[in-house]
């Protein structure tokens, strides 16, 4: 066991103070991990689009926070209860965890566990944080709080990987990549021979298409305000792209109905979280037979919805990534990903360092951002 095992931990970390606050690179303090805890050295994080939300107060406005919830380390030390994972081991965090017992995990409706829930207030499962600065608490991104150099989490919130497995993949599958994925394979199930739409082609868009492909889709349409974004739904799988705003003042629903025969999809998927897309991604999907998957985040708390698709039939439904359970699911894509059917290479568009951290929000306001990549 190393000494910093015993020792609270002082490093780096991107500290949001407010909302909208430029970010800062502290040095922050890291507690030692209680019982069924484990603290883990970072060694790549990404950047999900969620984490720009949360800089604007999003899912509830707490400061100042470590933010990051994408990432890949190993582990540097382990409470006492802790039995799944050990000092040296890699794993990635997550944000939900599977108990595999609770009414909701045997339920196979969800990938909400009600024993290791989704935590929205930034602290730990008892209620306190285990970072500080200058003697103040700092809250976590989730569970997480992956943009540190080192952090604290919940053992039941990680899962534990090959060290052979190429790490910055890894960092993507944490979250962004995965929740599309999981939209289309877990959550809509994609049929095969079916026709997709997929509104908002950044990482969690490109997975959405990715996953629909696996599924045997025979028509994967993509939509996106950034012509740049269609050589990137292609090399995904993507059969058609509407480059919105730009090429017809019909509405997207209108186009997307031009390119299915007049009807519409079987599935869309909004993966931008613009409130007003939602209805466009409702009449995209065939009158009552079609679904609509909400992917994308948003900070608005209400969002206005267009009333007839539903009367008629139609489905809306919203999924946590992806619908995916870190236990049972990821080993899926862990595989996938070994086997090189994936295309994850194609989301890496930028790589900051430690002391760069302080740029990506504006590296993410880049036309050609798909995802950036910490290295520590």
């Amino acid at each position: 066991m190393s000494k910093s095992s015993f020792q609270v931990i002082t490093c780096k970390a991107a500290v949001c103070w407010g909302p909208e606050e430029p970010l800062k690179v502290e040095d922050i303090q890291v507690e030692l991990p209680k019982s069924s805890e484990i603290r883990v050295k970072m060694l790549y994080a990404s950047v999900c689009s969620s984490d720009i939300l949360c800089t604007k107060g999003f899912p509830i406005p707490i400061f100042p926070r470590v933010l990051g919830h994408e990432g890949v380390g190993v582990v540097e030390s382990v409470g006492d209860e802790v039995k799944e994972v050990k000092e040296g081991d890699m794993v990635i965090p997550s944000f939900i965890g599977e108990c595999r017992e609770c009414d909701n995990c045997l339920s196979g409706k969800t990938n909400l566990c009600l024993k290791y829930p989704l935590i929205l207030n930034g602290l730990m499962l008892d209620g306190t944080s285990r970072l500080s600065v200058r003697g103040q608490k700092l809250y976590h991104s989730f569970t997480c709080g992956t943009w540190a150099e080192y952090i604290v989490i919940d053992a039941n919130y990680v899962v534990k990987i090959d060290p052979s497995f190429h790490l910055p993949f890894a960092s993507f599958i944490s979250c962004g990549y995965s929740t599309g994925f999981g939209s289309a394979w877990k959550e809509a199930k994609v049929e095969k021979g079916s026709s997709v739409a997929v509104i908002g082609l950044g990482a969690v868009g490109l997975g959405v298409i990715e996953g629909a492909r696996i599924q045997g889709a025979t028509k994967i349409i993509g939509i996106d305000i950034n012509d740049r974004k269609r050589e990137k739904g292609q090399a995904f799988g993507m059969t058609d792209f509407i480059h919105s705003g730009h090429e017809s003042d019909k509405p997207i629903s209108e186009l997307v109905k031009d390119l299915s025969g007049g009807f519409g999809v079987d599935y869309c998927f909004e993966c931008t979280g613009v409130p007003g897309l939602v209805n466009e991604a409702l009449l995209s999907a065939k009158i009552g037979a079609g679904k609509t998957i909400l992917v994308g985040a948003t900070e608005e708390a209400t969002v206005p919805i267009i009333f007839l698709p539903l009367l008629c039939g139609g489905t809306l439904k919203g999924t946590v990534f992806g619908g995916l359970k870190i236990k049972s699911d990821l080993p899926f894509i862990f595989d996938k990903c070994h086997n090189k059917e994936l295309h994850l290479h194609e989301l890496l568009t930028h790589q900051v360092s430690m002391a760069e951290m302080d740029k990506i929000l504006q590296l993410a306001k880049q036309q050609d951002c798909v995802k950036i990549l910490i290295k520590f």
